[in-house]
């Protein structure tokens, strides 16, 4: 009986295993961007050998995007977890998680308001611009630290470039470039956003 046993095992290990290696044969790897969408290698050079480094989705993984620099604008300041943490307790500060509102919703900073990077432009007053006539008036703002969902994403980046465009001052944006990928990856608190 153990012998049967065994032998039924090991025939189901084996179907497994031979349709789990059909799968993954047959599904294409996506590889991503790293400089940009279209750059997906990047080649390095070890004695005689070339090695392509790639980059693939991983669980861990927010999005599909590219590397983002760290800073996205002359002018901007690039921060830490450290320098978020301290952000959060500033009364001169807004914490802006510049995602669409689904990924806020899910989770976020805790104490960072929603404004989407497609809307930021629309959405100046949220951060303490007054409109004036047709431009805005981003002199008395305060300081804004930005996220989004990590290195490769360019939301935030986007947003803070139609800051500056609209006259937000550049001096006066922060940029969280690790954003929720490697907030999460350090275990800190979240929470569900709220409108």
């Amino acid at each position: 009986m153990k012998n049967i046993k065994r032998i039924l095992l090991v025939g189901l290990l084996v179907v497994t295993s031979t349709a789990l290696l059909a799968e993954t044969k047959s599904k294409k790897v996506e590889y991503l961007g790293l400089f940009s969408m279209k750059e997906k290698k990047f080649i390095v050079r070890s004695g005689g050998k070339a090695i392509e480094i790639k980059r693939t989705m991983t669980s861990c993984g927010k999005n599909k995007g590219w590397f983002q620099p760290f800073v996205p604008e002359k002018g901007i300041t690039p921060v830490t977890e450290e320098d978020m943490l301290h952000a959060l307790n500033d009364k001169n500060a807004i914490v802006v998680d510049m995602r669409t509102e689904d990924y806020y919703l899910k989770e976020t900073i805790p104490t960072a308001i929603n404004i989407p990077y497609t809307e930021m432009g629309l959405r100046l007053n949220d951060v303490g611009c007054k409109e004036d006539g047709n431009k805005w008036d981003c002199s008395d703002a305060p300081k804004v630290y930005g996220f989004c969902n990590g290195p490769v994403c360019p939301q935030s980046p986007m947003a803070m470039r139609e800051m500056i465009r609209n006259g937000f001052p550049a001096n006066k944006i922060y940029y969280y470039r690790g954003g929720m990928l490697d907030w999460d990856a350090l275990g800190l608190t979240t929470v569900k956003g709220e409108f």
